[in-house]
């Protein structure tokens, strides 16, 4: 049965995101290589306009991605400003909007994943359908070395890890590949980095070759209770994290991570 692709796709441009729609596939990358895909307000206005796009034709199935070494490092810190940015208006309007909306897309989401996938990155991939994840990924909670709470709904996607587990990522601040998220329940497939792109696109097919209005209504279902609970928790997130950039080591995390120093944490 021929697959019909989106590409091809020009990953060459200067746009922040590279997306094509076919009839039965759509694919997004998020393409800011220079600095491992993290996101700035830009990418997530170019997401939305992306998504926009897709909705409209419905494909079978969307395929989210990275390019180059990273699927996407978190939130481009580079451009923050803790003395005089409102942390909780960002996440409650910028971000946490996109994510519930990716999680709630009509249509059947595979985020293929290699690389960091961190912060912001984590609730992009976490907030698909499927996640094929690559052996080598990197994935976790790096929020305590910068005095933030964790946000991006990992509070939501981390429960599938169990409490004390999810604890000891967001405390310690430490990160697991791609086998050990498979191992743990975080990601649908784990695949070797040499056969990755092949497993995707083998499995990317069968999706699309599925029962897609059946595969829809699924969803539907389950998202019945997925969505309030996601939505709850950002707006928690989204909470704390305002209270968070109140505070000394929020400024103190934040400027020691754009000067690439360690922070020294006063516990206020």
């Amino acid at each position: 049965m021929a697959f019909e692709r989106s590409l091809p796709l020009d990953l060459t441009t200067d746009e922040p995101v590279a997306f094509g729609v076919g009839v039965d596939l759509a694919e997004l990358w998020l393409n800011r290589p220079a600095r491992l895909n993290a996101s700035s307000d830009e990418m997530v206005r170019a997401i939305d306009l992306a998504l926009d796009a897709i909705a409209e034709r419905s494909p079978r199935v969307l395929v989210v991605g990275g390019v180059g070494r990273a699927f996407c490092a978190g939130r481009d810190l580079s451009d923050a400003h803790p003395e005089d940015e409102d942390a909780e208006a960002i996440l409650a309007n910028v971000y946490n909007p996109l994510i519930l909306r990716l999680a709630s897309l009509d249509v059947i989401t595979v985020a293929a994943v290699h690389g960091a996938v961190l912060g912001t990155g984590l609730g992009f991939a976490l907030a698909c359908d499927l996640v094929i994840a690559a052996s080598s990924s990197r994935w976790g909670s790096p929020f305590a070395r910068i005095g933030a709470v964790l946000d991006s709904g990992g509070h939501y996607f981390f429960r599938r890890l169990g409490h004390q587990r999810a604890m000891d990522l967001i405390l310690l601040g430490e990160l697991i590949d791609g086998s050990d998220a498979f191992k743990y329940g975080l990601v649908s497939r784990v695949v070797d980095e040499e056969h990755f792109e092949e497993e995707v696109e083998l499995y990317v097919q069968r999706v699309a070759h599925g029962p897609t209005q059946a595969f829809l209504a699924s969803k539907r279902i389950l998202n019945r209770e997925r969505i309030p609970a996601l939505a709850e928790v950002l707006a928690m997130e989204a909470e704390a994290q305002g209270g968070c950039a109140r505070t000394l080591d929020y400024a103190t995390g934040l400027r020691s991570f754009v000067e690439h120093q360690e922070p020294r944490f006063e516990g206020l």
